[in-house]
């Protein structure tokens, strides 16, 4: 599976974007070789494991440009590096505790010249700006995740989705989401095609506001 899967569920790219998403499999292919971060597998299908699975976030939002994007638990750059091709006026910010993910990060972006990504090693909990959304896939359960990341989103949305969480996770999310009145859930097949994503959802989870 090639970066063709990606141009026919977003067929609008320039042509910088299109050689951007041509290049990750071989960058990726190249530092898994030196600093194992992604499965054999999930390399052999890069397209639509990671780069197609993390765009699903661009088809329920289209950041604006100067919005402020927070990736935690990046891990070898997903869902932040494919959004970041897709948003290139959008600002990322890419966060893993693991030093030797945010090297290969820190080389993949280097690699694709992308002008709007900053890669960190460092805790969530270190992290001092606030940003629109968070982002994230299935880095923990979602009382978890949100002790990590109080207090990182700004008040003032810009967007018609207020500011808030946006997170790739499958399965059975019930018990983990229950305690959530204001959360969204929205089936990956409402976007792709593919049976990879049968049981993947989006969930988003907006900033509570205090009247």
């Amino acid at each position: 599976m090639d970066a063709q899967l990606i141009f026919k569920y977003f067929p609008n790219l320039t042509e910088v974007q299109q050689a951007q998403f041509r290049a990750l499999e071989d960058l990726y292919q190249d530092w898994n070789t030196k600093i194992n971060v992604v499965s054999r597998k999930d390399i052999e299908e890069l397209y639509l494991r990671h780069v197609l699975h993390s765009l699903a976030i661009a088809k329920f939002i289209e950041f604006k440009p100067g919005t402020e994007v927070l990736d935690v638990g990046t891990g070898g750059g997903f869902p932040g590096i494919p959004l970041a091709i897709l948003f290139p006026q959008t600002q990322f910010t890419l966060v893993d505790a693991i030093g030797k993910k945010i090297k290969v990060v820190q080389e993949v972006v280097a690699g694709l010249e992308l002008q709007n990504v900053i890669a960190k090693h460092q805790r969530v909990e270190e992290e001092k700006k606030q940003f629109d959304f968070i982002v994230s896939r299935a880095v923990a359960a979602m009382p978890t995740f949100m002790r990590w990341v109080k207090g990182r989103i700004k008040k003032v949305s810009q967007h018609d989705i207020k500011n808030g969480i946006l997170y790739l996770k499958g399965g059975d999310l019930s018990e983990e989401l229950q305690d959530y009145k204001t959360v969204k859930l929205f089936s990956l097949t409402d976007y792709y095609q593919d049976p990879f994503f049968e049981t993947k959802k989006l969930v988003y989870l907006p900033k509570k506001f205090k009247a």
